[in-house]
C-alpha cells in the first residue's frame, strides 16, 4: 500500500465526529478572524522592544515575507500544479468524508497553507523573541490549526506534515535573513536581567502573547460550549 493509500485512511480514521461542540471548535480556531488579537499583540510587542521605526518595518516585512514564502506561493503555484483533491472533493472517499457546516473549502488542498503559514510565522517569531514558554505556545497554535485541516476533512494528515516542513523552513529562513540585514550575529547576546530573553525582548511581553493564546483559545472553547 502506497503512502497516498495510508494518508487517505488516517484522514478517515481522525477526520470528524459527532461531537457538536468539536465540530464548533474547530470551525472557530480554524478561522483566521479569530487569530486577530494574537497578530495585533504580535505587532505591539514587535513595535515595542524595537528601537526605531526601521527595524519595527524590518521585522513587519520579514513576517510578511513568511507569509507569502509559505503560503500564497503554495496556493498560486504548487497547489495547481501538483492538483492533489481535498479530501471533501476527492472522487473516490469524498462522500465519506465529515464535514462541517458544508465546508469543503477549495478544489485542491497539497500542501496545507494554513499549517505552513502558522508554523512560518511560529517559527520565526520564537527565534527572534527567544522565550521558551512562547515558543512552546507558538508551535502548539500552529498544530491546532493543522489539527482544525484534518478534522474538517479539508487536508489529508501529509498536507498538513509537508506544511509544517516548508513553514519551518520558511520561518528558519526568514529569521536568518533578518539578522543578515540587521548586520548581527545569528546567536542572538545574552542579557543578564532576567526581565528580558536573550534577544533583549521583554519577558512580560512575551507572557503577553502566551496570555492572548490562552485567551483565544478559551474563547473558542466558550462559543463552541455556548453555541
Amino acid at each position: 500500500m502506497d503512502w497516498i493509500e495510508l494518508d487517505k485512511q488516517w484522514l478517515l480514521a481522525v477526520n470528524g465526529s459527532d461531537s457538536l461542540f468539536l465540530d464548533s471548535l474547530a470551525r472557530t480556531l480554524t478561522t483566521a478572524t479569530t487569530w486577530i488579537p494574537l497578530y495585533v499583540a504580535l505587532l505591539f510587542v514587535v513595535i515595542k522592544n524595537s528601537a526605531n521605526a526601521k527595524k519595527v518595518l524590518l521585522v513587519v516585512l520579514c513576517a510578511l515575507l513568511c507569509v507569502f514564502l509559505a503560503g500564497s506561493l503554495d496556493d498560486m503555484f504548487v497547489k495547481p500544479l501538483v492538483g492533489r483533491w481535498r479530501p471533501t472533493r476527492d472522487p473516490q472517499i469524498g462522500l465519506l468524508v465529515d464535514t462541517v457546516d458544508g465546508y469543503r473549502g477549495g478544489r485542491f488542498g497539497f500542501f496545507s497553507a494554513h499549517a505552513s503559514n502558522t508554523f512560518s510565522l511560529a517559527v520565526f517569531f520564537a527565534l527572534l523573541i527567544r522565550s521558551r514558554l512562547l515558543s512552546v505556545g507558538l508551535v502548539v497554535w500552529s498544530l491546532v490549526n493543522g489539527w482544525t485541516r484534518i478534522y474538517l476533512g479539508v487536508h489529508y494528515p501529509g498536507d498538513v506534515l509537508v506544511g509544517l516542513i516548508w513553514g519551518g523552513l520558511v520561518g528558519t529562513g526568514v529569521w536568518m535573513l533578518l539578522q543578515r540585514l540587521e548586520k548581527q550575529s545569528v546567536q542572538p547576546a545574552n542579557y543578564i536581567s532576567s526581565a528580558y530573553t536573550r534577544s533583549g525582548y521583554l519577558r512580560i511581553h512575551a507572557d503577553l502573547l502566551v496570555s492572548v493564546l490562552v485567551f483565544t483559545l478559551l474563547y473558542a472553547i466558550l462559543k463552541a460550549c455556548w453555541f
